[in-house]
């Protein structure tokens, strides 16, 4: 299999910063660069930040082909793990499938701060009709679903239907496990999104157990809204998440 090089704005990024940190994970298809402004507000903070790439992510679409939700789910273990072995208290915020992976690790890791999804994906019904199917081999991208004009996101321009299954195996194990959840949440819903219903974020709310959660209604964003006309929006309301609860 050929060797890709990590696209140019699509690297991993870390802040050190002091024992608080945050975890700060990208979507499926896409790439740290919708992460990164997130991320750089919350160093702004102090804090310690780790953005991950997760695996196949960030390259070409043929390498994503290649991984598997299990290699996706270890790209974000090892960041946790960065910054565990850094701070005494760790917070997480995501886009997307990010959002699913975070669900999945304050599943595992209890012990979680608090976590903020934005635009999580734990049912994705436009994407069941790929189910158990291997032809075509790729479909046409995801990606940039952003109301702001002239902000692209760093994603494939294809999806391969490998990966599909893959994101759906995901996003089954971790709906199943969601009343296991306790971490404060903060939860970001854009109203008109075309990739990740916002029904999605609702049922989030519904299903953890969390005491202390909340559901930010982000009027003026599609999908991508780390990139969109909410990011600063965004931005402070997880400043103000964090600081609560410290």
């Amino acid at each position: 299999m050929a060797k890709y090089d990590v696209l140019l704005g699509a690297e991993p990024f870390y802040f050190d910063g002091n024992h608080i940190g945050v975890l700060v994970l990208h979507g499926f298809t896409g790439s740290t660069q919708s992460m990164r402004y997130l991320g750089e507000q919350l160093a702004s903070e102090g804090y310690t930040v780790c953005g991950p790439r997760l695996k196949g992510h960030g390259t070409h679409y043929e390498d994503m082909e290649q991984s598997t939700y299990k290699e996706w789910i270890q790209s974000v273990e090892d960041g946790y793990q960065w910054l565990n072995d850094r701070c005494d208290e760790i917070f997480i915020t995501v886009l997307s499938m990010g959002g699913t992976l975070t669900l999945y690790l304050a599943e595992k890791h209890p012990e979680v701060k608090g976590i903020m999804p934005i635009n999580a994906a734990i049912d994705l019904p436009g994407l069941e009709q790929m189910r158990g199917k291997t032809e075509p081999r790729f479909l046409d991208a995801i990606g940039s679903d952003i109301k702001a004009e002239g902000v692209d996101e760093l994603a494939y321009e294809k999806t391969p239907t490998k990966s599909i299954q893959e994101i759906l195996a995901l996003t089954e194990i971790t709906r199943k496990d969601l009343k296991t959840i306790s971490a404060p949440a903060l939860i970001f819903k854009s109203l008109e999104d075309h990739v990740v219903p916002p029904e999605n974020s609702t049922t989030i709310y519904n299903e953890i157990a969390s005491s202390n959660k909340e559901v930010i209604e982000l009027k003026n964003s599609y999908h991508v809204a780390t990139l969109d006309h909410d990011k600063e929006l965004i931005a402070e309301k997880c400043k103000a998440f964090v600081k609560a609860l410290l």
